[in-house]
C-alpha cells in the first residue's frame, strides 16, 4: 500500500496541472491514469488556442505537461481505479491490477468518453470502419468516403482533419440547412472545405456492412424518408459521457448524467475530494479551462492537507488539553459561545487550548466526534475524548465543567 498526500485519478490536462501544483507544493503526489497521458487532448492533432503555444499538437502539449509534473517530483502509474472508499480521513483507492493506495486528498480528473448511438451495426463494426477518434484512425481511410455524425466543435473540427486523408467527408446534421452547433470559425472553414458536404435534417438509423462498413441508412426527420449512402468509414461525434461509473457508491454527488457538481474551490460534497476537467459540471471543456481547474483543486487540496497535518500536530499530539469548539458562522449562538468559552479558558489559568472548527466545512471531523449541531465543545487529551461540554452561555457553569 502506498501512502500519498494527493492522489489524482486521471492524467488529462486537468490532472496533469493538478500534479504540477501538488508536487511543487512538496506534497507526495501520485497520478493514476488508465490510458495515454493527456486523455482526449492526446487525440487532438492541432491545438491553436492554448496560451503561449500558438500552434502545437495534443500529444506534444501533454508530454510537456507530464514532464513539468515529473520535474517537480510527481509520480505516475498506468492502471485503472475500480473502487474508492472516501468514508474516512485517509481515502482508499484500489486499482484493477490489485494495488491499493491511501491519500489525504483525492482529485477526480477521470474525464469523459464518447457517447454511443447504439444503432444497429455500430458496435459490430467498431474497429472495422466505425470510429470515434479522427486523429487515431483517419489515416486508415486514405482515398475513401467517410461519414461524420454530429455538428458540434469536435465533429466539425475532426471532420476537417479527416479530409486530409479521405476522398470525401459527408456530415449528417440534425438541424436545418446551415445550422451547426460548432463555433462560427470552424463552421466557415467547413463550408469552404471542398471535401466536406452536409446532409441536413437527418439522423443515422443503421451502419451497413457484414465485416466492414459499406454504408449507412439515413432518415430525414422532416419527411420520414429513408435512404442509403455508400461509405467505408463512419465517425461518431454525438457527445460525451463522464467516466465516473466507479464512483457510484462512493458518496460523491453526481447529476443524472454522471457529472460532478463542485464549488469554486473544485470541492465535491465529500471533504478532501475534488473534481476537475471534463468529469465535472462546467460550461467550457477546453485544455485551458481544464488546466485552471487542476490548479485550483491542487491549491485547495494543499490547504486541506495542511489543515490535517496541523490538526494532528496541534490537537492529537498536543501536550496541553484541547477544547475542540464546533461553530457555525450562520448561527449567532455558536459565535457567542466561543466568546464566552475564551473567557472561561482564560480564567481557568490557560490549562486548555481552544481549536475552533467550522461545522459547515468540517463535516468529517464533526462526524468523527458525533457532533450534529453547533455550538458544541469536546475536551481532548492527546486525541482521547475526555468529555463533551454543556455549551452554556453562563460562564460559571462553563468554569465548573472546566475545573473537573
Amino acid at each position: 500500500m502506498g501512502k500519498y498526500d494527493i492522489v489524482i485519478i486521471g492524467g488529462g490536462p486537468a490532472g496533469l496541472t493538478a500534479a504540477i501544483y501538488g508536487a511543487r507544493a512538496r506534497l507526495k503526489t501520485l497520478v493514476i491514469n488508465k490510458g495515454p497521458i493527456g486523455g482526449l487532448a492526446h487525440t487532438t492533432r492541432e491545438i491553436v488556442n492554448y496560451p503561449g503555444y500558438g500552434q502545437t499538437t495534443g500529444p506534444k502539449l501533454m508530454k510537456d505537461f507530464k514532464k513539468h509534473a515529473e520535474d517537480f517530483g510527481a509520480e505516475f502509474i498506468k492502471d485503472e481505479v475500480v473502487l474508492v472508499d472516501f468514508s474516512q480521513e485517509e481515502k482508499i483507492i484500489k486499482t484493477k491490477k490489485g494495488k491499493e493506495f491511501t491519500s489525504k486528498a483525492v482529485i477526480l480528473a477521470c474525464g469523459s468518453k464518447p457517447r454511443l448511438l447504439n444503432i444497429p451495426g455500430e458496435t459490430k463494426l467498431r474497429g472495422s470502419g466505425v470510429a470515434y477518434c479522427a486523429t487515431c484512425d483517419a489515416e486508415f481511410f486514405e482515398g475513401e468516403d467517410v461519414v461524420v455524425i454530429g455538428s458540434g466543435d469536435q465533429a466539425i473540427e475532426e471532420g476537417m482533419y479527416i479530409t486530409k486523408f479521405a476522398n470525401k467527408v459527408t456530415t449528417i446534421v440534425l438541424h436545418d440547412e446551415g445550422a451547426l452547433d460548432c463555433n462560427k470559425l470552424s463552421a466557415e472553414k467547413a463550408f469552404a472545405n471542398e471535401k466536406m458536404s452536409f446532409i441536413w435534417n437527418s439522423t443515422v438509423e443503421e451502419v451497413l456492412g457484414k465485416t466492414n462498413v459499406e454504408g449507412i441508412k439515413i432518415k430525414n426527420i422532416k419527411t420520414g424518408e429513408s435512404s442509403e449512402l455508400a461509405c467505408q468509414g463512419v465517425f461518431f461525434f454525438v457527445g460525451m459521457i463522464p467516466s465516473t461509473g466507479f464512483l457510484q457508491d462512493s458518496g460523491v454527488e453526481m447529476d443524472q448524467r454522471g457529472y460532478i457538481p463542485v464549488n469554486e474551490l473544485m470541492e465535491t460534497n465529500v471533504e478532501g475530494v475534488y473534481a476537475v476537467g471534463d468529469n465535472r459540471v462546467k460550461y467550457l471543456r477546453q485544455v485551458v479551462s481544464a488546466a485552471g481547474d487542476g490548479a485550483t483543486a491542487a491549491v485547495a487540496a494543499e490547504r486541506y492537507v495542511e489543515e490535517i497535518n496541523d490538526f494532528k500536530a496541534n490537537v492529537l499530539e498536543s501536550e496541553k488539553s484541547i477544547i475542540l469548539s464546533f461553530f457555525n458562522p450562520m448561527v449567532e449562538e455558536s459565535l457567542s459561545f466561543n466568546t464566552v468559552l475564551e473567557k472561561a479558558v482564560s480564567e481557568s489559568g490557560d490549562r486548555y487550548k481552544i481549536v475552533k472548527a467550522d461545522i459547515s466545512r468540517k463535516k468529517t471531523l464533526a462526524e468523527k466526534y458525533g457532533i450534529k449541531a453547533a455550538p458544541a465543545g469536546v475536551v481532548l487529551d492527546k486525541g482521547a475524548v475526555i468529555k463533551q461540554l454543556d455549551c452554556s452561555m453562563d460562564i460559571k457553569i462553563l468554569n465548573a465543567q472546566l475545573a473537573r
